[in-house]
C-alpha cells in the first residue's frame, strides 16, 4: 500500500514510474552499457497500417531486420510502463524501427480468449535470442515502433524461412 502511494505521489508531482524487476530481464553486457529507453511522450505509439517488411540481417551492432534484439517495448495500456523483452525487428519507418514482441508464454492455451482479445500468436520456436532455449511465441497484430538507440543487444539471426512466415501471417 505505500509503495503504491509513493508511486501515486510521484506521479503527480512528473517523476518518471520506476519499473518493477523483472526476473526475466536480461542484464545488461558490459560492452552494451545501460538499457536506455524512450518512454511517455518520446514514444509515438505503435505502428499501424501498411508495412514493407524486409529481411536484411547483418550482426554489426545496429538492429536490422531480420535480428531478434532485446530493447524496451511499452506496455499497451500505459506507454510510460514496459519491459525489456527480445524483439524481432520486421521493417521500418522513417528513422523507427518495426518490431514484434516475442515471449516465452504460452498463448496456445487461451486461443479463444487471445483472440477475443485481438490478439494473434505463432509458435516459433527455440533459439539462440533465448539462453534458456525456451520454446518461444510472436505477437502478429502489435507492431512496434524500436526507437534504434534503445536497442540493448542483438540477439540473434532469423532464419530467411521464419522471418517469412511470420510476415505472411502479420496482421498490422
Amino acid at each position: 500500500m505505500l509503495a503504491r502511494t509513493g508511486r501515486l505521489v510521484a506521479s503527480a508531482l512528473g517523476s518518471p514510474p520506476r519499473r518493477r524487476p523483472d526476473a526475466r530481464a536480461r542484464p545488461s553486457s558490459p560492452e552494451s552499457g545501460p538499457t536506455p529507453r524512450v518512454t511517455g511522450a518520446g514514444y509515438p505509439g505503435d505502428y499501424h497500417g501498411p508495412l514493407t517488411a524486409e529481411y536484411d540481417p547483418a550482426l554489426d551492432g545496429n538492429a536490422d531486420p531480420g535480428e531478434i534484439v532485446w530493447t524496451w517495448v511499452p506496455f499497451e495500456e500505459d506507454p510510460t510502463q514496459g519491459k525489456d523483452r527480445p524483439v524481432v525487428i520486421v521493417g521500418r519507418d522513417g528513422s523507427w524501427l518495426l518490431g514484434l514482441m516475442l515471449t516465452s508464454k504460452d498463448h496456445s492455451r487461451n486461443y479463444e480468449l487471445e483472440a477475443l482479445r485481438g490478439r494473434s500468436w505463432m509458435d516459433i520456436g527455440t533459439g539462440d535470442w533465448d539462453r534458456q532455449r525456451r520454446d518461444s511465441e510472436v505477437r502478429l497484430d502489435r507492431v512496434i515502433r524500436v526507437e534504434p538507440t534503445t536497442v540493448r543487444r542483438e540477439g540473434a539471426i532469423m532464419a530467411p524461412e521464419l522471418f517469412h512466415r511470420i510476415v505472411a501471417r502479420l496482421r498490422p
